[in-house]
């Protein structure tokens, strides 16, 4: 058991929002560039997948797609979704509800992916004159969209679904 976390629906709603709008510069802004005898281009996430792709090395671009595109969005929606059955109190199952906030909270980590393959490739590449990798600003922006994620998902009160749901049933019941 532990206490309830206060206004915990306005942080996680604060969070999200924050999350959403730094996905914007995450996946427009370079993520790495990767510099081969003295010529390179930034890359963006969706430009790395799709370079990986046309590479022929499908699974790692698949990977890549799931960690830092889809995963993030997934989450992002969830915890719209959590928000939104708490706030308007909808009509939806608490079950169903608490399956998309275990979901939320599980798939999370797997964002971290992407962050440890450029930190390893920066760390690795150094070879001097012959090849360089640099972190780019879209980097930094994916990186706090996780933290900011998690950190939603924690600020985020479960318990909160449940007193929706007998809001909603006593509200039925006095008609």
């Amino acid at each position: 058991m532990h206490d309830r976390i206060e206004r915990s629906l306005m942080l996680t709603w604060a969070l999200t929002i924050t999350g959403a709008l730094l996905l914007i510069p995450a996946n427009v802004l370079p993520v790495m560039t990767v510099i081969y005898l003295g010529s390179g281009d930034p890359s963006t996430i969706i430009g790395g997948a799709l370079e990986l792709y046309h590479s022929g090395m499908w699974g790692i671009a698949l990977i890549v797609f799931v960690a830092s595109i889809a995963v993030p969005v997934m989450k992002l929606v969830g915890l719209i979704m959590l928000c939104l059955i708490v706030q308007w109190r909808l009509n939806v199952s608490p079950r169903q509800a608490m399956r998309v906030y275990r979901v939320v909270s599980g798939i999370g980590r797997w964002s971290l992916l992407d962050l440890f393959m450029i930190s390893i490739l920066v760390a690795l590449v150094d070879m001097g004159a012959i090849a360089e990798v640099n972190a780019g600003v879209g980097s930094t922006a994916f990186a706090t969209v996780v933290v900011v994620t998690m950190f939603a998902v924690r600020a985020f009160d479960p318990r909160l679904v449940w007193d929706a749901y007998e809001t909603r049933v006593r509200a039925a019941s006095a008609e």
